[in-house]
């Protein structure tokens, strides 16, 4: 978006800026391509803003849990995909499988996590 104005504004120069400083990289890597979209169709300011928004918003979310990982500094990544089953014969694939959807969360619903008494 290197357009220049009458009063000589560096557009481009001026969406880095502010997507550094909002720290929103996703935000400039999609406003060149959503501004050819929305001139296309014809979209309202507010679309194309929304549009910018929403990549920002799903970048983060993307990213975002990787960064959590990482910052807990956990020895390993584990996923139930990737769950031995095997060596707790009293835990039910099929309960945990459910738990791993999530769906309690949006029920709000509570959920308590119990396993043998620690020996300390």
């Amino acid at each position: 978006m290197a357009t220049r104005t009458a009063t000589s504004r560096d557009v481009a120069a001026e969406l880095a800026f502010l997507s550094r400083a909002l720290k929103a990289p996703a935000l400039l890597d999609a406003a060149d391509r959503l501004a050819e979209r929305a001139t296309a169709e014809s979209w309202t300011h507010q679309e194309y803003l929304a549009a910018c928004l929403q990549r920002e918003v799903a970048a983060r979310e993307a990213h975002g849990g990787e960064g959590r990982i990482r910052a807990a500094r956990f020895p390993a990544r584990k996923t139930l995909e990737e769950f031995d089953f095997s060596h707790l014969r009293g835990l039910k694939r099929e309960a945990v499988a459910h738990l791993g959807t999530l769906d309690f969360i949006s029920g709000r619903e509570n959920v308590v996590f119990l396993g043998p008494p620690r020996a300390g």
